[in-house]
């Protein structure tokens, strides 16, 4: 496409269409995070680590990068990957379909949080782009063959959830797909409860709803997607669980300790209380059976 062409030329990272503004950063305990984006994890080299580390965890459990039938009719030409995060994602997308443009979007650079060289590695047919999907996807309509997003819901308030998915299926090619993957708080024991207490207050203190997941498919459809489908899959945690399990806890375990800054910053604990409730926790699941839910929607642009 001659969009993709300028943006490969003139080695961007910048959304020209709507201009980002300068992020700017709070600390809290330690972590860093961005001030005027309703996003309250951690944007530093710590969470970057661990969004990689998430990557591979769900690659596996979820048996590939993809569920929806992307290659039914072909490989897809264009691929968007909307908060792509590390990047790593769309990397592996733009290596899988060498013939394939793929385009990373997120509200931070990946180059800017990390101190990896995985840009200088990145294909030729990768582009990052800077911005954020609540100013709406800088693209025209029918861009893109597939479209991409997950683990965002700690960036979108619960009012733009319909418009957001209305927009990735606006730049989406009539046959082509939209994907998306999310995860909500879990619950179980009284600390991994007291966890997501924590969590959920965090989240709706920024007008984040992290309960709203289950509805990802439901609003693929009133978007107006076709052929939509949608599963739930519990990933368990700890050693029942074998590997990935073990895995999937470290993840729950790292991503709740990003937000331990705001929780003792926000006056909802002490740290001493905080890092008692995890210790708790990891017993807790060591002794008994508990999961993760995760959700795969998918669905078809009206041809």
């Amino acid at each position: 496409m001659g969009w993709f062409s300028w943006l490969r030329r003139s080695k961007t990272t910048t959304v020209e269409k709507p201009k980002p503004s300068a992020r700017r950063f709070s600390v809290f305990g330690g972590r860093r995070y961005l001030e005027d984006v309703p996003y309250f994890l951690p944007k530093d080299n710590t969470e970057i680590q661990r969004l990689d580390f998430q990557h591979y965890v769900l690659r596996a459990i979820l048996r590939g990068n993809y569920a929806a039938p992307i290659t039914a009719s072909g490989s897809p030409h264009d691929i968007l990957d909307v908060g792509t995060g590390t990047g790593r994602w769309a990397i592996e997308m733009a290596t899988l379909f060498p013939q394939a443009n793929v385009i990373g979007m997120d509200v931070v650079t990946p180059a800017a949080d990390s101190q990896t060289t995985v840009h200088d590695r990145r294909p030729e047919n990768y582009v990052f782009l800077q911005g954020s999907v609540l100013d709406g996807l800088p693209f025209p309509a029918a861009a893109f063959d597939f479209t991409h997003q997950r683990l965002l819901v700690a960036a979108i308030p619960a009012t733009r959830w319909p418009g957001v998915v209305a927009d990735l299926l606006r730049v989406t090619r009539p046959g082509g797909w939209v994907e998306m993957v999310e995860a909500v708080p879990a619950i179980g024991s009284p600390a991994m409860n007291q966890l997501r207490e924590w969590l959920v207050t965090v989240s709706l203190g920024r007008g984040v709803d992290t309960r709203i997941t289950n509805h990802i498919g439901d609003f693929l459809q009133q978007a107006g997607a076709q052929n939509v489908r949608f599963r739930q899959v519990d990933v368990p945690l700890g050693k029942v669980g074998g590997r990935e399990g073990v895995m999937m806890e470290t993840n729950y375990f790292s991503l709740h300790i990003g937000i331990r800054g705001i929780v003792v910053a926000q006056g909802l604990a002490t740290g001493e209380a905080f890092d008692q409730t995890m210790e708790q926790a990891r017993r807790e699941i060591a002794a008994g059976r508990y999961v993760w839910p995760y959700f795969v929607a998918y669905g078809q642009r009206a041809g």
